[in-house]
């Protein structure tokens, strides 16, 4: 027998291909001695019917119940998971997998494991992750609570779609497909439910193929509330989708509220605007001011964010910004910093003299608060430029060319 560049292969070689497992079938569990029996079954019968060399693993989290017992006498694979949380229980599982592919699904009979071949079809065509879709596949009558069906999920899924253009429009679904080596390069960090996220996050951000498959979601059979809980969950998930994309957290708020924010305290710095809606004076100088030095603020916690979670491969992916560090360096970042802080002190500098003089009165009041606090806003954007300069210095930013 030859291998696929026609070389002869020894015994062992032969035996090692033929004992090659291709499919993880991986089930976290606690407590589901109710159901855990029967998706066993299923994707045994699956594994079977189709001759598929695979295992069944279940990920135990430290069930109570007779889920262990159970599960090993329909032939599964159990691994004992200590660390708490659905994550860690999946992870548990992803690590223990032979499987070239894993599908992974919840222990509860909620999804029928007997056909998951269009899952095996997309992985043996070159797909490194496929995602089930209960919006086309279906969703019986009671097996998904309203708001999560018309809110939840809807707004999470667009939101994910939004932020890392994924083609998966059911951001959440419990049934998924994935190789081993896209498990192992995604480098998975999140503990608790939000891992479904982060698995989509990361396979867009590694620019992997992505497709989609639909699945038909069915009421679960436990007998038990479920582990879900809809609000602390969907906002872990809602979290972790913006703290995984610092560009929609804080560089586009933040760019936008610099622009309004500094165009209207430059424009106002120099005297009021009357219009045919109101006089936009002092008063709206301050509240222009406090927008500017917010948005400011969050286009620095963009760069730093960016730069940190690159160096310390939380996103793979070299920030564009990056280039700019050619031209902008620690030393430049200061110079621009102290110069914003002297214009700021000569401004008010210029204020305090003003107020010991006998033209001050000529000034006006509007006109001292002004320079006062445009001067405050001057030294205050400087210390902010001198102080992310300083950090991305220490977070090691040593840009290749």
């Amino acid at each position: 027998m030859k291998d696929s560049e026609g070389t002869e292969m020894t015994n062992e070689e032969i035996t090692a291909l033929s004992d090659q497992v291709e499919l993880s079938v991986v089930l976290p569990c606690l407590n589901e001695a109710r159901t855990v029996g029967a998706c066993v079954t299923q994707a045994t019968l699956f594994l079977t019917s189709h001759k598929i060399n695979g295992e069944v693993i279940v990920a135990d989290n430290g069930s109570l119940d007779r889920s262990i017992e159970i599960a090993e006498s329909l032939g599964a694979v159990v691994v004992h998971v200590n660390e708490k949380g659905y994550g860690n229980a999946l992870k548990g599982g992803f690590e223990a997998a032979r499987g070239k592919f894993i599908i992974m699904a919840d222990a509860d009979e909620s999804y029928d494991l007997v056909h998951l071949m269009p899952f095996v079809e997309k992985l043996r065509e070159g797909y490194d992750l496929v995602m089930g879709n209960r919006f086309k596949g279906g969703i019986k009558k009671g097996a998904m609570p309203w708001h999560h069906k018309y809110i939840g999920n809807p707004i999470l899924s667009f939101v994910g779609q939004l932020f890392f253009q994924t083609p998966a429009k059911d951001l959440h679904c419990g049934l998924r497909g994935f190789t081993k080596d896209a498990i192992q390069k995604m480098n998975l960090q999140t503990t608790g439910m939000e891992l479904a996220s982060e698995i989509v996050i990361k396979a867009s951000i590694l620019e992997m193929r992505v497709c989609e498959v639909p699945t038909t979601l069915s009421p679960d059979g436990r007998d038990r509330p479920p582990h879900l809980r809809s609000f602390r969950d969907g906002w872990r998930h809602l979290r972790f989708l913006l703290i995984y994309s610092p560009r929609w957290l804080f560089f586009y708020p933040g760019l936008i509220l610099l622009f309004f924010g500094g165009l209207g305290s430059l424009v106002l710095f120099f005297g009021p605007v009357n219009t045919s809606l109101r006089l936009f004076d002092f008063h709206s100088f301050i509240l222009a001011g406090t927008v500017m030095i917010l948005g400011l603020s969050l286009l620095s916690f963009a760069s730093i964010s960016r730069v940190f979670a690159y160096n310390f491969g939380l996103l793979p992916n070299r920030p564009r910004f990056f280039t700019l560090f050619k031209y902008f360096s620690l030393e430049i970042g200061l110079m621009i910093g102290f110069a914003a802080m002297l214009l700021g002190i000569i401004l008010i500098g210029w204020a305090a003299t003003l107020s010991n003089s006998p033209g001050f009165d000529s000034i006006g009041f509007g006109q001292s608060i002004r320079l006062v606090f445009g001067g405050a806003l001057s030294i205050i954007t400087g210390g902010q430029i001198i102080l992310t300069s300083f950090v991305l210095s220490i977070l090691g930013l040593n840009p290749k060319p």
